[in-house]
């Protein structure tokens, strides 16, 4: 392990520290909050995530790739989530041709109807920590920042 030479690593100043503090914070806040209230209703927020995209999705399937990709998790670890949630009738997987490693996750009707159940709940819940306590000018610049720190 290496170390580097003295003066090279650019500490952050004091205006920069507050904002990346406040950053962090607001995302801990955020998600940690609306994952409560998922739990509420008995999804976790990876639960809705997977339901979610699969509903916006031709055929209502993507690959364990793909999902695992747009998560940031291992193809590994979304495939021991989708285990659990295969086992509750949200999805299930089909072979894969072009990958014989991974596979398809298809939303089932069940998973579906959980969704559309789990949906009022989630949104006011987006609305409630989010949404309603931003101006139309904070969520322009939320959305701004966003796309930079997307990209």
């Amino acid at each position: 392990m290496s170390k580097k030479p003295p003066g090279t690593v650019r500490w952050l100043d004091p205006d920069e520290e507050r904002a990346w503090r406040a950053l962090r914070r607001m995302m801990i806040a955020v998600q940690s909050r609306t994952a409560h209230d998922l739990a509420a209703i008995g999804l976790s927020d990876p639960d809705y995530e997977v339901l979610s995209t699969l509903s916006e999705r031709p055929g209502r399937t993507s690959t364990l790739h793909e999902q695992a990709a747009k998560m940031g998790w291992s193809r590994s670890r979304l495939s021991r989530h989708a285990t659990r949630m295969e086992a509750r009738g949200l999805l299930r997987r089909e072979p894969d041709p072009a990958d014989g490693r991974g596979c398809y996750l298809v939303l089932t009707e069940r998973g579906l109807e959980t969704l559309e159940d789990a949906a009022p709940a989630h949104l006011e819940s987006v609305r409630r920590h989010v949404i309603d306590r931003l101006s139309p000018a904070d969520l322009s610049a939320l959305e701004t920042i966003a796309r930079k720190l997307d990209g």
